[in-house]
């Protein structure tokens, strides 16, 4: 089986949405699965005005449908509710093919903190173009339940993966003052890194990633350490490293750094809200408060082996078949294969009687 993925996120970003399909694909190899990929590679681009880092595609429906017709799909997954997700979409819709989505990005509180657009209209574009998806995959129980309260319909889990072959504890000395409070992701103002970079803590803040607010914030918060983006053996290294991971963003939907740091041995500090909730729960590897500081600090006393055996209950496979099982429900036949499976017109010698073979 083959399954095409849209995506308007894909390298050289950095972010969860990124990694998780990434991950996942190469997942569901092992499980005889292709997944290919309609990404921003193959369009002009442009970078968002207020955030340069991201480019958007500029594709055309002409280009869209000789990519999927190439493609020869079993399936469609639209990941991203971009420029491409939509002219799949749509691409769908004109030609009564099933297709699935999956909700990664809170963009009603992104858009907000951003413009003056309010986050109900964004809710009701969400709404509708996930409407036709036979399947909306939510990270999380607690996302998904949201999303039905919203009106979403169709809504299943599908949760994410970790690898433990690269995040895993080890011994790494960061040569800076303990303890070291890690925090790794997008550096914007969605992340809500101010909550953090405020704290009144020992030892050291340490911040991994780039992003449009980092000039402003080394600026601002000169006793914290800014290392910018890092990646693979490099940023697996920083993780075992630290002591505590602060995950302050009040609007992930789940939080892939916050698997890659439990792998990792590193107890997580976060505010008790979607995400880190849905992702810890009650189980003793993380502190969830309002008071974030203090939840550092108690943080500190968790085992690193108990966050370690929590992580490796979460596997790129288990989330790939999830996925495949989803995806799978909207299995169909490109509209060439149906052509070519129609019964073939016998044609008489006398044109009048021709009739098509039933």
């Amino acid at each position: 089986m083959k399954i095409l993925v849209a995506t308007d996120a894909w390298h050289p970003q950095v972010n969860g949405v990124v990694r998780t399909l990434t991950m996942m694909a190469q997942a569901a190899q092992k499980c005889g699965v292709e997944v290919d990929f309609l990404t921003p590679q193959s369009f002009r681009t442009f970078a968002l005005p207020s955030y340069r880092d991201l480019r958007l595609a500029l594709p055309g429906p002409s280009q869209i449908r000789k990519l999927i017709e190439a493609a020869r799909p079993d399936c469609i997954h639209i990941a991203t509710e971009g420029p491409i997700g939509f002219l799949v979409r749509r691409y769908c819709r004109k030609h009564n093919l099933p297709f699935t989505t999956s909700f990664h990005t809170r963009f009603p509180e992104y858009v907000s903190a951003r413009s003056p657009v309010p986050e109900s209209w964004v809710w009701a574009m969400l709404r509708w173009f996930h409407k036709p998806s036979g399947a909306v995959m939510a990270a999380t129980p607690a996302l998904a339940a949201e999303l039905r309260a919203r009106g979403f319909g169709n809504v299943v889990l599908w949760s994410r993966g970790v690898d433990t072959a690269l995040f895993h504890p080890r011994h790494v000395d960061l040569c800076l003052p303990e303890p070291v409070f890690l925090c790794v992701g997008r550096v914007a103002v969605e992340k809500n890194l101010e909550a953090f970079l405020d704290l009144d803590l020992p030892g050291t803040k340490l911040i991994v990633g780039d992003g449009p607010a980092c000039v402003r914030l080394e600026r601002q918060y000169p006793d914290a350490l800014f290392l910018g983006a890092r990646h693979g053996e490099e940023l697996a290294q920083i993780y075992a490293g630290a002591d505590v991971f602060v995950f302050p963003s009040k609007t992930d939907t789940f939080g892939l750094v916050l698997l890659e740091a439990l792998a990792s041995g590193l107890p997580v500090a976060a505010f008790p809200v979607t995400g880190p909730r849905d992702v810890i729960g009650t189980t003793p590897v993380g502190v969830l408060s309002d008071n974030l500081g203090a939840a550092c600090i108690e943080a500190l006393g968790i085992p690193r082996k108990a966050c370690v055996a929590f992580a490796a209950r979460h596997t790129w496979e288990a989330s790939a078949r999830v996925f495949i099982e989803h995806a799978s429900q909207a299995r169909f036949l490109p509209p060439e294969e149906k052509k070519a499976e129609q019964p073939p017109e016998f044609v008489a010698e006398d044109p009048h009687l021709a009739v098509t073979s039933r």
